[in-house]
């Protein structure tokens, strides 16, 4: 079977390569407009256009090229004046680090390949469905195994940065005294990569959860399967948000079907991986989450419609695109936007917020962008100079909350939302504002 392969010029290259996932964001200047063949016929905010693969130029750079959400990483793009990546800025020496997690637990890892065999590819004729996930859970005996590095291709940025060590270890044994194991699921912005949102994905198995973090392959920028086999983007011209959406709904629902085979002692790994001691008795599919950061937070409720055994979902600043809108849904449902997009500017939000009617929340996290909620938070004030990013467009992508408060409070209130609603702990910290977090907005 012939693979696609990458067609990068050099420059383009040293960015696409830094994660497949962490480059050069190249957001300003997005205006609203109604972008053609949307579902909604919501005129975009900035939030959705960065990782709409429909926007028309000028509305964020080449999504070409791997990217989280909201990051184009064609550099040679055309830019605003002032705002052009200066690769050869001298960044930070050393290793970046994310934020430490704060359960109880310590943290296992594992990457699966799945396939399935009942569906084709739908971005590549006559190939199956493929996809490779990571699995998060709280562990025991971590120091016997090494620690995980983020599931990409490449570990150095420009100027020879490293990228974390996450705090996940490799086929660690399951912790026993974590129980039964509710399931959190994530899908990530746009063209990223399962590896953007780990400071919160971590944060979440240490508190006893598992996690799957899943590469939508072809939409993913660049998928790295067993063998070093590449995988990248195969999204034709003119993709619209709304299939796209449609493709990861079935992805977690296939997905969700795999973690029910391991849960009956079987092992869906395609090459037949040893699955950690423990992971077969610890998984739970009675208590399903799903949570998304930009169009993968846009594709939460459709996940929802497509599986009801999904409990309860959030949806990190991203709008939606397609039937979902307009559907209700009766299970806990939570907005989480950052300071500039919110149901009053984005109209898929109120659409969707007329139709739910289990509980739902709309929070607004003050001072923070777009690129807030996913680990670029952290990572590019670490070394601006790595990701080409001048002090003004770092402001626009995260805002100007402090990085490691912003991670702080997402962790916080993304576990309330899920142990209220998947393990019945009520902490009341969602009843409404708190003194501990008054960055925090409740939107009535």
């Amino acid at each position: 079977m012939k693979h696609a392969r990458r067609r990068h010029s050099p420059l383009r290259a040293r960015v696409a390569g830094t994660t497949g996932a962490l480059a050069v964001i190249l957001g300003a200047g997005v205006a609203p407009a109604v972008a053609a063949g949307k579902s909604t016929g919501t005129p975009m905010t900035a939030a959705a256009a960065l990782d709409d693969p429909a926007q028309a130029p000028g509305q964020a750079a080449a999504l070409d090229a791997a990217q989280p959400p909201g990051q184009a990483a064609a550099l040679e793009a055309a830019q605003p004046p002032g705002q052009a990546a200066a690769l050869d800025a001298a960044p930070a020496p050393g290793q970046l680090t994310l934020p430490a997690p704060t359960g109880r637990y310590g943290v296992g890892t594992v990457d699966l390949h799945l396939r399935d065999a009942k569906r084709a590819d739908p971005w590549v004729p006559g190939q199956q469905r493929e996809l490779m996930v990571s699995l998060w859970y709280p562990a025991t005996h971590t120091s016997r195994y090494p620690a995980a590095q983020l599931p990409v291709s490449q570990q150095v940025l420009p100027g020879g940065v490293t990228l974390p060590t996450t705090a996940g270890h490799t086929g660690a044994p399951v912790g026993r005294k974590a129980g039964k194991l509710p399931v959190l699921l994530y899908s990530p912005g746009g063209r990223g990569n399962r590896a953007t949102g780990t400071a919160l994905v971590q944060d979440l198995a240490s508190r006893g959860y598992l996690v799957v973090t899943i590469d939508h392959t072809h939409d993913t920028s660049d998928v790295v399967f067993p063998g070093g086999r590449h995988e990248v983007s195969m999204l034709p011209p003119g993709s619209k948000s709304r299939d796209l959406i449609d493709v990861r709904a079935a992805d977690t629902h296939f997905v969700i079907n795999q973690l029910a085979e391991i849960a009956r002692g079987h092992n869906p790994d395609v090459e037949h991986k040893p699955l950690p001691n423990g992971l077969t008795q610890a998984v739970s599919t009675k208590h399903i989450g799903m949570f998304g950061a930009s169009l993968g937070g846009g594709s939460v409720a459709a996940a929802m419609h497509a599986d009801s055994r999904i409990d309860a979902g959030v949806n990190l600043d991203g709008q939606l695109f397609g039937s979902s809108v307009h559907q209700r849904l009766d299970r806990p449902y939570m907005l989480f936007s950052s300071e500039h997009h919110n149901r009053n500017s984005d109209r898929s939000w109120a659409r969707l917020w007329e139709n739910l009617h289990g509980e739902r929340l709309d929070l607004k996290l003050r001072g923070s962008g777009h690129n807030s909620f996913v680990d670029n938070q952290v990572l590019f004030p670490q070394a601006p100079g790595a990701f080409g990013i001048t002090p003004e467009v770092m402001q626009q992508a995260l805002g100007t909350i402090d990085p490691n408060r912003s991670i702080e409070v997402q962790r916080t209130y993304v576990a309330a939302f899920f142990d209220k609603h998947l393990r019945h702990r009520n902490s009341h910290l969602l009843d409404g504002p708190s003194r501990h977090y008054p960055e925090v907005d409740f939107i009535r």
